[in-house]
């Protein structure tokens, strides 16, 4: 039904997932610039980069949302990538490896939870950096501010911030409290486990820094946090999906 025969499959190997940040020429000679929006909301100085930076696109490029709450530009001429990165640094808009701050941040997704969803038990969309600001504390001290972590927050068992497939993933369970779950693999070939139920923002800080501080100095090469955690047997690799929901294995 095709009308022609299709090339052999070639191999392809996922090494990544996520938002890239930053410029990238195109194929067609146009650029694209991703940009990090925290959770998803565009707001003050961001929102009034933005729609600048549409009035400078308008009848050419376009602005687009990504599957991890980030934005991308694309399809911006030469002639106005200069304007549009002098939107970005009047305005603060993280956008490279130096403005998003930590590995933690460029990596993090919530929910939108309470107040707004009437399902969620806790908070996430409101409540997730400000854990994140704590870590990247942590992380700044064990030299790993900037590895890339993926950390994901929901308000509920229905998991619409997919906790299930982050390194570090936590699932409300009453405001303040969050079950804790750990070691999925970077790429997403590997769900979570549970580690902790009922957790506060200080538990988490306490059973965290010891942890970050071993994958500082005791990680193989290029190996990564969700790996680490499996190959220390801080927990057991979730190898089948049914057996997700089941109590901890430490």
């Amino acid at each position: 039904r095709l009308g022609f025969k299709l090339e052999p499959a070639k191999p392809y190997k996922f090494e990544h997932r996520g938002d890239f940040h930053g410029w990238v020429k195109g194929s067609d000679g146009l650029w694209n610039c991703g940009l990090l929006v925290p959770i998803g909301r565009v707001k003050d100085s961001s929102r009034t980069c933005l729609r600048k930076i549409a009035e400078v696109l308008r009848g050419q490029g376009a602005i687009r949302m990504t599957c991890n709450q980030g934005v991308v530009l694309e399809g911006i001429t030469e002639a106005k990538k200069a304007t549009v990165q002098r939107l970005l640094n009047e305005h603060k808009v993280m956008h490279s490896k130096e403005t998003t701050i930590s590995g933690l941040r460029r990596n993090m997704v919530a929910c939108v939870a309470l107040p707004t969803c009437p399902l969620a038990f806790a908070e996430a969309e409101r409540y997730l950096p400000t854990l994140v600001e704590r870590l990247e504390a942590v992380t700044e001290r064990c030299g790993i501010s900037q590895d890339d972590i993926v950390i994901r927050m929901t308000g509920c068992p229905n998991s619409c911030g997919r906790p299930s497939m982050a390194e570090i993933g936590f699932i409300g369970k009453a405001p303040g409290t969050y079950n804790m779950y750990l070691g999925a693999d970077f790429v997403g070939h590997r769900l979570n486990a549970l580690f902790a139920e009922s957790v506060n923002e200080d538990q988490i800080i306490k059973i965290l820094t010891p942890m970050f501080a071993s994958y500082g100095q005791e990680r193989e090469k290029t190996e990564r946090f969700g790996d680490f955690l499996i190959r220390k047997k801080k927990v057991k690799p979730m190898t089948y999906g049914r057996d997700w929901w089941s109590l901890p294995e430490v």
